[in-house]
């Protein structure tokens, strides 16, 4: 904390008056809310330098490409704090809630819902363009690696726990096949990886974008995934079809769109992303016991139950493990004292 207080010093010329660490999600990350006469900023103190590089590397991006992320103000000479512009508390995610029960969005809360996914081609293709892949963390690319490490994080952190009974030999096989189906893409676009509602903030009608530090290169169908698919939100069939119709209007602006193919790449990085995703809770929730994500467990089985209706031919055996997991999962896991309420 004190060397944010002596940078927001160096950059404003006085200390602050008051800052308020702000809550903490699935980051290690301190962010602060630092008010004074310099004005007021978003300190934030990392703890790995490679992704406090990428943070800052993208958000030079963005700014340049004339998208909207938060300005940087100052940065430590070890990169390992900085100060950057406070884009208030308009979280999509937030101004989204009270109507995420029943679907019930309001004009407003659609038109940003509308203009957030359109702007998301411009993010693929303009933050890309230029981009030093070399900055990005953990690495440059959305490869086999990477693919594998999503696969096995819900292998490992999610699927294991549960105590299913399962062929981990014919789930492999189904992995192999679904990591390369999944590195079938080109061109230098930029794969926001953790495109969702808690990541775009509304700031006098626009959005802008925050928590892109984990960015690489990859194909633009999984950050649509990503959005549309997310447990936290849960939109409807039908809003996401909606949706997906706004951005392919908007991504044709930047190459051409063969619907079919779009389709049938967008659907396989849906349940790579959802698998990823489900890791994701079982590690914070299951291990961590962090309840916000215990409470989207359901949500993210409901949607795996969707997806999985329409079987994957080429991952027979996972589309059969999924809708076990989806349909006969009691809740209950190997850990002493855990259970999901299904």
């Amino acid at each position: 904390m004190q060397r944010l207080l002596r940078l927001y010093r160096e950059w404003a010329g006085s200390a602050p008056v008051s800052t308020e660490l702000l809550p903490l999600s699935g980051s290690a990350r301190q962010y602060y809310r630092m008010s004074g006469e310099g004005g007021t900023v978003i300190g934030c103190i990392g703890t790995n330098p490679a992704e406090n590089r990428a943070f800052l590397t993208i958000a030079a991006q963005f700014c340049a490409v004339g998208l909207h992320a938060p300005a940087l103000y100052a940065v430590s000479a070890d990169g390992m704090a900085y100060l950057q512009e406070d884009l208030g508390d308009g979280q999509l995610f937030a101004l989204l809630r009270p109507a995420l029960a029943d679907g019930s969005f309001s004009p407003e809360q659609l038109a940003w819902l509308h203009d957030t996914v359109a702007l998301l081609p411009a993010v693929q293709f303009k933050v890309g363009a230029g981009l030093d892949w070399s900055a990005c963390f953990p690495d440059r690319a959305f490869n086999a690696r990477m693919v594998d490490f999503d696969l096995n994080y819900f292998k490992y952190d999610f699927l294991k726990l549960t105590g299913l009974e399962f062929n981990e030999i014919r789930l492999q096989d189904d992995f192999d096949r679904l990591r390369a189906d999944a590195l079938e893409f080109e061109g230098d676009t930029f794969l926001y990886r953790d495109f969702q509602a808690r990541n775009v903030i509304i700031k006098d009608g626009e959005p802008c974008f925050i928590d892109f530090q984990g960015g690489r290169r990859g194909p633009v169908q999984y950050d649509l995934a990503s959005f549309l698919w997310n447990a936290g939100t849960h939109f409807s069939a039908a809003l996401r079809r909606e949706l997906e119709g706004v951005y392919l209007r908007a991504l044709d602006a930047f190459r051409p769109v063969d619907e079919p193919e779009f389709y049938r790449r967008y659907r396989l990085l849906t349940l790579v992303r959802l698998l990823q995703e489900t890791g994701a809770y079982g590690f914070r929730g299951l291990v961590e016991r962090k309840q916000l994500f215990l409470d989207c467990v359901p949500t993210v089985l409901g949607c795996l139950r969707e997806l999985t209706a329409e079987p994957f031919g080429r991952y027979p055996y996972l589309t059969e493990l999924l809708q076990r997991l989806a349909h006969d999962w009691d809740g209950r896991t190997i850990l002493p004292g855990v259970e999901v309420a299904l």
